[in-house]
């Protein structure tokens, strides 16, 4: 997936402008960096396009994750992040989230939602008819 798609995949799914989803992709995929190990995190930044790749590499220069970061403490911490419309964060980490989904293998998702609290799997939306099922379903 280039970055001007996955932009405007976010913008579509969230219901914003391409500016507005370009600044809520980066503070999704940050804030995520801070929440995944180092290693996960360069695995994702390697599957995605120049430009949204850095926004993970960050993870790289930390030991540990965060891991006391549930999904309501996620959604605060990308609606403070710079340049974040605070109203649309929640919908631009689903968006964001979402389009993570289709723009990376399905295993290197799936390896980075394990490391993530459950509660994240109600803000990703189904992703075709091939979408990966909910855990416990």
């Amino acid at each position: 997936m280039e970055y001007q798609d996955f932009i405007n995949a976010v913008a579509t799914r969230a219901k914003v402008s391409t500016d507005q989803a370009a600044a809520l992709t980066r503070a999704t995929l940050e804030t995520l960096a801070d929440r995944i190990s180092a290693g996960q995190a360069e695995d994702l930044a390697y599957q995605l396009p120049e430009g949204l790749d850095d926004c993970l590499r960050q993870a790289i220069r930390r030991e540990q994750p965060n891991s006391l970061l549930g999904l309501e403490d996620f959604v605060q911490r990308v609606a403070e992040r710079p340049g974040v419309d605070r109203a649309l964060a929640a919908a631009g980490v689903r968006a964001a989230l979402t389009t993570l989904r289709e723009a990376v293998s399905r295993d290197e998702f799936e390896d980075t939602v394990a490391q993530l609290p459950k509660e994240f799997w109600q803000v990703i939306e189904p992703v075709g008819a091939g979408g990966l099922p909910r855990p416990g379903s």
